[in-house]
C-alpha cells in the first residue's frame, strides 16, 4: 500500500466512499463511518491497523484474506459494506448525535431497497446511537427492518482494545454460522474459519 502524507489524509476529510452492495445480500456489513485512509484510497477498512479484513477471513466469511482494494469481491460471497454515517473523519468521536440518527434513517431506507437478509453493524455504540437502542449488546437484536434481521458485531478498529482478533472472529463466526445454518450463503458453506 502506498504511504499517504498527513496532507493527503486531511484532504480526504468529509469525502464520501461508495458502498459495496448488491440486491439480496446475505449480510450487509455496516461500519460507523469511513476513516481518512478509507476516504483517501476509496477502499473500506483501508487503515493498516484495522482488523476488519483479517477477522472477516478468520471467521470464515471469505476463503482467503482479502486486501481492501479487493472489496469488489465481497458480493460474490453474499457480503456488502456500507456505513451508518457517510462522512469521512479521522475518528468516530468527531460525529454528532444528529449524524448518527440521520444515518440510521438513511440506513433503514437502504435496507428496504437492497433487502439483505442480515445487517451486521460493526460497533455497539454506533448501533445504539443510530437507532436509540441504549441497552443493545453485541449479538443478534430484536429489531427487524422489513425482512432484514440485525446482528451487532464488535468494531474492528485497532482503537477497540476490548476485543482481540480471535474473539472478534468468534463473534463474526457466530453470525456466519446462522447464515449458513439457514441455508443461505451456499458460497460460504465450504469456506474455512472458526465457524462451521
Amino acid at each position: 500500500m502506498t504511504r499517504l502524507t498527513p496532507q493527503e489524509l486531511e484532504a480526504a476529510r468529509d469525502r464520501l466512499v461508495p458502498d459495496v452492495v448488491a440486491d439480496g445480500l446475505d449480510v450487509l456489513l455496516c461500519g460507523i463511518n469511513p476513516g481518512l485512509m478509507t476516504a483517501a484510497t476509496g477502499h473500506h477498512f483501508a487503515r493498516p491497523g484495522n482488523r476488519f479484513w483479517p477477522v472477516l477471513h478468520r471467521s470464515g466469511f471469505t476463503p482467503r484474506l482479502l486486501r481492501p482494494e479487493e472489496q469488489g469481491e465481497l458480493p460474490s460471497y453474499g457480503l456488502g459494506i456500507t456505513n451508518v454515517v457517510a462522512r469521512a473523519t479521522a475518528r468516530a468521536d468527531e460525529l454528532t448525535a444528529e449524524e448518527y440518527r440521520a444515518g440510521g434513517l438513511l440506513l433503514a431506507a437502504k435496507l428496504e431497497r437492497l433487502r439483505p437478509r442480515w445487517l451486521a453493524v460493526l460497533g455497539v455504540t454506533a448501533y445504539r446511537a443510530a437507532f436509540g437502542e441504549r441497552g443493545a449488546r453485541v449479538g443478534p437484536q430484536e429489531r427487524v427492518f422489513g425482512g432484514t434481521r440485525v446482528w451487532v458485531l464488535p468494531n474492528p478498529s485497532g482503537l477497540n482494545a476490548h476485543w482481540s482478533v480471535g474473539a472478534m472472529a468468534e463473534e463474526f463466526g457466530r453470525l456466519r454460522g446462522v447464515v449458513v445454518g439457514e441455508g443461505m450463503g451456499d458460497h460460504l458453506g465450504n469456506v474455512g474459519g472458526v465457524a462451521g
